[in-house]
């Protein structure tokens, strides 16, 4: 959505403009923040039904990141209060999924919590939206994940994201079975298992 203050371009030169991806298409920025970045917001729970949506809303982030034409700061809230409570966030799958040689952290990728400069340049369409995959999918290629139905309470498993941790209850029916696992360094994350891709280290 766009406000009157941001379409007069005349009279607010040093301004920030505030609009939704959708609305951000064909637009290009100096630098371009993208907040949010949180499993179930983005992407949305009501996309984790279906792979096909998920990759609707990876496409949609790729157009968030290309908006760019120097930098794009990443960034999701640790926790948010939703319905009147506190909930804890994970970080959108759609960052993990992106080169560490192209981001600008301190934090590593094990443990990404915070903001994400991405570096000027970085990535920019190939053709078309399929050049996208050149850039994701570059984690670790001997990472082999285990079937979710092989998992079990009280197993030792390990998540390119948070790293090794305990699964300490698995809940639920598949395709909606959810682990609450706990990482030695992430802390306690709840996953869905059709999409978690967890590799069993011990049982």
């Amino acid at each position: 959505m766009l406000t009157d203050i941001d379409t007069n371009e005349k009279e607010n030169t040093n301004k920030v403009t505030l609009m939704t991806i959708h609305s951000a298409k064909g637009l290009e920025f100096k630098h371009c923040f993208i907040v949010g970045l949180e499993e179930n917001l983005f992407p949305s729970l009501m996309s984790l039904d279906s792979e096909k949506n998920v990759e609707e809303e990876r496409r949609l982030f790729y157009v968030a990141l290309t908006r760019a034409e120097e930098t794009v700061t990443l960034s999701y809230a640790v926790s948010r209060r939703k319905w009147g409570k506190l909930v804890n966030n994970n970080p959108s799958r759609f960052i993990n999924e992106i080169d560490s040689a192209y981001i600008e952290s301190e934090v590593p990728k094990s443990t990404r919590i915070g903001i994400f400069t991405e570096k000027k340049g970085f990535m920019r369409p190939v053709n078309n939206t399929s050049g996208f995959s050149k850039f994701i999918n570059n984690q670790n290629e001997n990472f082999i994940p285990d079937s979710s139905d092989k998992l079990k309470t009280g197993m030792y498993v390990e998540h390119q994201a948070f790293g090794k941790g305990k699964i300490l209850d698995i809940e639920g029916d598949m395709p909606n079975t959810k682990a609450t696992i706990h990482f030695e360094i992430a802390g306690q994350k709840k996953l869905l298992l059709k999409f978690a891709k967890l590799k069993i280290v011990s049982e």
